[in-house]
């Protein structure tokens, strides 16, 4: 084709495709406008809803209103000083001043924080966090805003962290522990292979020896001026950014932030904050590390690149650009890993920003079946020469643009509905590395201007700009350390590479053209009966016997959930078929559905927004998923396939047991695994269909059983109940309820569950075990019994958890720093007997452990002996009352509630009544509670030590 034929091709296609756009959702006609006049040095403006300014002293704040969730505000406070900015006396210490913002300020001494926090309904973790890395720390709250006096307060918060950190030092001291066991509990296999790592990653740069967590003997012996100095340093207006998003009066939050911190001083003269960078390197660096407790081997291939500058338009398309070579050569690896010769498990690229933020990488990487570490490299390369010698083709690409427009599309359809957290995070990033923020409607208007105009030949361009060079180059693989595996040498990874780029290849040819789920619609049936309920629900019964739920809701633009469940599952499965069946749903669906295999079904639902996951456990078999309502009758098709046409496809089949294998292979050596197994065997007495799995049990999976019992839990759709969830109208989704599920078979069959006798072991088991290298303990405590499965003891055993959990940070955290974390947690049935189970866990110092949980049975004691205070009390039912005021404007709580509750013979709207439930729930209701299910006489106790050396 001439030149003229080439571009008149590329004019038509980008007419079919802006076609395909006319009657899908349009961004408002000012972004229109700014995206078609916007040159490509130009900067992106910033979206007039979002209020940005920066004060004198140069703090910057960022204001936006928002809605999502109603009457909450997502505050944060950022600083550029992480720990590449301490000293060498400080290593550590940008974490530990985080750690010390929570143990008293100039207005919140000591826990007054968490307490006021609590007091307001938020969780500490939750709605409270805060985290340090490099070169950022960032403070998260969550809190109401239906009293203007709370936000002000919260504001408080920020900005005592922002400059008004007390240090006090007996707090400093008790800090220490929890400070280093948090160093405890990060120290693994991956934590330890990193430092093998970044000496040579980083070589040169400041980032190599400045990892956040610290240096134990630093923290350890570390004198309060020290730290005081850090904060005094770094802790400043100029290096600060404010974001509140949030449910609330634009004006007066603006007027709340210039009153907390426009008088924070900005020091002079200020300690002038460095740019650190990672150095180039020429060639190929080698970087081969083990693990004794490594569970699984990976191969990686990084080149190191300057960081694109963000802000402009031109940036903006070049990361179109980079999203549809990674989309289309991702979708290649996932083709490759479904070979069941397949050296990889799973593979993928991505560029991203490095360490440093002056350095993007270019990443290939893969997760490597055992001992085939050169071949998996060697597929990486190839496939990224094969992109570069002869690029992708035309329907690749289209199939790339069509998904990624779809996405932008549904984007701008849920723009209003979008969470204020996901608002905050875009600000921060926005302050932290000058991403643009355009918002919904010109994103959408820029993807429309761009998309059309981008031919293969600049994609293809992509692979020889990532990684056509063997400078900055770095090829990184982490094995399990272990007698049959085989490490290889840098010398046989270049070979590796030199291999795959040297060797003969072909062009990729893309069989994915014109794929569709059904070549006609099936059989319908008939709604034979119609009946309304509270809440605002319909039912239909359909004419094979089914029942359809409706709920209808406008809580999220363009998002519908669904659930579909019926009695029997694998208890109806004999013990001889269990693991088959057991496996059955995961196995069946990895072999795609009708006539598709899984590749060619994902590829045949590019641009859809479309779901249908079938499910078989204990108890039930049922499907999950949603769709847009733009897909609605996709979703449909896939329900009705994952009933009429499950595929088992033996291929697919032995690349699951293959990659299962694989990922098992060398899961003995992990103590959480020892921990897990010896819990599992010990809660549920060695019960044959409570096995953890392992390389033995996937030598039992038999596609042929797993086939068998699959067609034969969905053979009867009558007995199925179906659940619908969220933005449509029962006018649009009745044609669809009547030719996809009305029609499907029906054997008037009448099944339920059988009980297949696990149970809880009665009295006290204590049981240690010794695994891992690190200085490690973790403790897990079970209590277990019989439960009253209604609405007022499922609400006492869940605000008894949360008491004690709150008791157990307090003592055993804050108080005796012997955790980071600690936690309290309660779970319960109804079926096949109704009973509860309540946990206890945390790590600490092997030495502690006995100290530990004596305390964690002492505040046990203490709990059902004097109850709890009115302070907890109030902050307990103001939780549970705000936890409900955002969860009952999700459409997922409202599909879990109503099936829930259809599933247990319960009324749909009990719901309802938890405000009313909530307000009357008293310490009495907590105290008895913990008698009831705190029974120190039946209780499991497993402990697991670190081996000896």
């Amino acid at each position: 084709m001439n030149a003229r034929g080439k571009i008149r091709a590329a004019a038509v296609i980008a007419l079919i495709f802006l076609a395909g756009l006319a009657g899908a959702q349009q961004p408002d006609a000012a972004s229109q406008k700014i995206a078609a006049s916007l040159k490509l040095d130009q900067a992106i403006p910033t979206h007039p809803s979002i209020l940005t300014e920066t004060l004198p002293n140069g703090l910057r704040y960022y204001v936006r209103g928002n809605a999502r969730p109603n009457k909450r505000a997502e505050l944060r406070l950022v600083v550029k000083a992480g720990s590449v900015l301490e000293d060498d006396d400080q290593q550590g210490l940008a974490h530990f001043v985080e750690h010390m913002a929570f143990n008293g300020t100039m207005h919140f001494p000591g826990e007054e924080v968490v307490r006021f926090l609590q007091s307001i309904g938020m969780r500490f973790g939750a709605d409270v966090n805060a985290g340090t890395s490099f070169d950022e720390t960032t403070y998260m709250l969550t809190v109401p805003t239906d009293d203007p006096a709370v936000l002000d307060r919260s504001f408080q918060i920020l900005e005592d962290w922002a400059h008004n950190v007390t240090f006090d030092s007996e707090e400093i001291e008790k800090e220490r522990g929890v400070v280093l066991e948090e160093w405890r509990l990060r120290r693994s296999a991956g934590s330890r292979l990193q430092e093998k790592e970044f000496p040579i990653l980083l070589k040169g740069s400041r980032y190599a020896d400045r990892l956040p967590i610290g240096k134990p003997e630093i923290i350890q012996t570390f004198k309060p001026e020290t730290l005081k100095r850090f904060y005094r340093d770094w802790y400043r207006p100029d290096l600060m950014a404010v974001v509140a998003v949030g449910d609330f009066n634009v004006s007066a939050v603006e007027a709340m932030i210039k009153a907390h911190f426009g008088p924070i001083p900005a020091p002079k003269p200020a300690r002038k904050r460095p740019v650190y960078d990672v150095p180039n390197h020429s060639g190929t660096l080698y970087i081969v590390t083990a693990d004794k407790e490594l569970t699984g081997t990976s191969v990686e291939l990084d080149n190191l690149m300057a960081a694109r500058k963000e802000g402009s338009t031109g940036n903006y398309r070049a990361q179109i650009v980079d999203t549809l070579f990674t989309s289309m050569l991702s979708d290649r690896f996932a083709q490759i890993a479904q070979a069941p010769d397949a050296p990889i498990i799973q593979a993928g690229v991505d560029r991203a920003a490095f360490i440093a933020r002056t350095k993007n990488t270019a990443t290939l990487f893969a997760e490597v079946k055992n001992n085939q570490i050169e071949e998996s490299l060697g597929v990486l390369v190839t496939e990224a020469e094969r992109v570069r010698k002869f690029g992708f083709t035309q329907s690749e690409l289209d199939r790339a643009k069509q998904g990624i427009q779809r996405s932008y599309e549904r984007m701008l359809t849920q723009r209003d509905d979008r969470s204020s957290a996901s608002h905050a995070a875009e600000y921060i990033r926005n302050y932290l590395t000058n991403e643009s923020l355009p918002g919904a409607d010109l994103e959408f208007a820029l993807h429309q201007r761009f998309l059309p105009e981008i031919q293969l030949k600049e994609v293809n361009a992509v692979a020889k700009d990532w990684f056509g060079s063997a400078n900055n180059r770095f090829v990184t693989v982490r094995v399990p350390d272990k007698p049959d595996q085989k490490t290889p040498t840098a010398g046989r990874l270049a070979e590796a590479i030199k291999t795959a780029s040297a060797a003969p290849i072909t062009a990729y040819v893309d069989t994915a053209a014109n794929l569709t789920l059904m070549d006609s619609k099936p059989k319908a049936g008939t709604i034979v009966k119609t009946t309304e309920r509270e809440p605002g629900i319909t039912e239909w019964e359909l004419s094979n016997g089914a029942r359809v739920v409706l709920k209808p809701t406008r809580l999220k633009n363009d998002e519908i959930m669904f659930r579909a469940m019926s009695w029997g599952g694998t208890s109806l499965a004999s013990d001889a078929d269990y693991i088959p069946a057991s496996t059955a749903a995961g196995l069946v669906s990895a072999g795609g559905l009708g006539k598709l295999n899984a590749i060619d079904l994902n590829r045949a639902l590019t641009g859809k927004v479309a779901t249908a996951s079938p499910f078989i456990n204990e108890l039930q078999q049922g499907l999950t998923g949603g769709s847009s309502p733009k897909d609605l009758e996709t979703m449909f098709q896939l329900i009705n396939l994952t009933f009429t046409a499950p595929r088992g496809d033996a291929a697919a089949f032995q690349t699951q047991v293959a990659q299962a294998k694989s990922a098992l292979a060398n899961q003995t050596a992990s103590p959480n695994f020892a921990l897990s197994k010896t819990l599992t065997d010990t809660l549920y007495q060695g019960h044959l269909r409570r096995q953890v799995t392992t390389t033995e049990t996937v030598d039992k999976w038999n596609l042929e059983k797993s086939l068998a019992f699959y067609k034969e839990r969905f053979a009867d759709a009558g007995s199925f109940t179906f659940f619908f969830v969220g933005d449509f109208d029962l006018a649009t989704i009745r044609p669809l309820v009547e030719t996809y599920l009305a029609g499907l078979p029906a054997t008037g069959r009448h099944e339920t569950w059988k009980d297949v006798g696990v149970r809880a072991p009665k009295g006290v088991i204590e049981k240690s075990l010794e695994k891992g290298i690190e200085p490690r303990s973790q403790v897990v405590i079970v209590f277990t019994g019989p439960f009253q499965f209604d609405q007022t003891h499922r609400i006492a055993i869940e605000s008894m958890a949360d008491a004690l959990d709150d008791r157990l940070r307090e003592s055993i955290r804050e108080e005796l720093g012997g955790t980071y974390s600690v936690s309290a947690g309660a779970s319960y049935s109804r079926l096949p007997i109704e009973e509860y189970r309540f946990t206890i866990q945390f790590a600490c110092d092997p030495a502690r452990v006995d100290e530990l949980t004596k305390r964690v049975y002492a505040e046990i004691e203490k709990l059902k002996t004097d109850g709890i205070t009115e302070r907890e009390i109030s902050s307990e039912r103001e939780t549970l009352l705000r936890s409900f005021e955002t969860d009952s404007r999700q459409n997922s709580y409202l599909l879990n509630q109503i099936a829930n509750r259809y599933r247990d013979g319960q009324d749909p709207a009990g719901y309802l009544a938890y405000p009313d439930d909530y307000r009357k729930l008293d310490a009495a209701a907590i105290q008895q509670a913990a008698k009831t299910y705190l029974d120190m006489k039946n209780r499991i106790q497993v402990t697991l030590y670190p081996e000896k050396k």
